[in-house]
């Protein structure tokens, strides 16, 4: 009786390191291949980045990987904004960075937008959306020109007045029952430029507001 015992309990033992041997197996396979699904998603997604950038920043304004010189921004009750810097030699030309506009949908707008070193708007283009099919979506540079009315644009040009749909005053087209998604992004343009301005110092020269105000004295 306790010879069979003694099987019993060594056959359990081996089939209990058995089982935690194929356990380790597992685990370590499926680790492998969830780091190379990390590398794969990483690689897309910075092709992905490159892309949009490349929409918004000519490629002949800059000599370097935007996407590898970056700075992150704090922006008050918006939380920080990663801002991704143009550069020939050291100077800093453009900057690229992606920021939300509110629609109709209750999904906000994400948005990129490339400015260069005065202010003026290089491009604008939509990363994703979630507005109504064949109204909202209208913003999108597939679908229609839409878009391209921000280029060269500029706080000052079209000025605080211009920057609303025509139905309110301003200098940009709505859609033809579609006002609330071309006002929302003329509004979330806007607000990005100040954006710029508001940083502009750090974000091309690489100082703080108070530095800048300081050297600005001293000339």
């Amino acid at each position: 009786m306790l010879g069979i015992w003694q099987r019993f309990r060594q056959h359990l033992a081996y089939h209990s390191i058995q089982l935690g041997v194929l356990a380790l197996l597992a685990g370590g396979i499926l680790a492998y291949a969830n780091r190379l699904t990390a590398v794969e998603i990483a690689k897309r997604q910075s092709e992905d980045l490159n892309n949009s950038i490349g929409q918004v920043v000519p490629a002949a304004i800059h000599d370097n990987d935007m996407v590898h010189d970056a700075i992150v921004v704090p922006d008050g009750d918006n939380g920080p904004v990663k801002v991704y810097r143009a550069r020939q030699g050291q100077q800093v030309t453009a900057v690229a960075y992606e920021f939300d506009a509110h629609g109709y949908s209750p999904t906000p707008i994400r948005l990129i937008m490339g400015v260069d070193r005065d202010g003026r708007i290089l491009g604008v283009r939509v990363l994703s959306l979630s507005e109504t099919p064949g109204l909202g979506d209208k913003i999108e540079a597939k679908k229609t020109h839409w878009i391209f009315a921000f280029d060269g644009k500029s706080l000052d040009d079209p000025g605080a007045k211009g920057w609303h749909v025509k139905k309110d005053g301003g200098d940009f087209d709505q859609f033809s029952g579609a006002t609330i998604t071309p006002r929302g992004v003329v509004k979330g343009v806007y607000a990005a430029l100040q954006f710029f301005k508001a940083h502009r110092p750090l974000l091309i020269h690489g100082m703080t507001p108070a530095s800048a105000d300081m050297l600005q004295g001293n000339e």
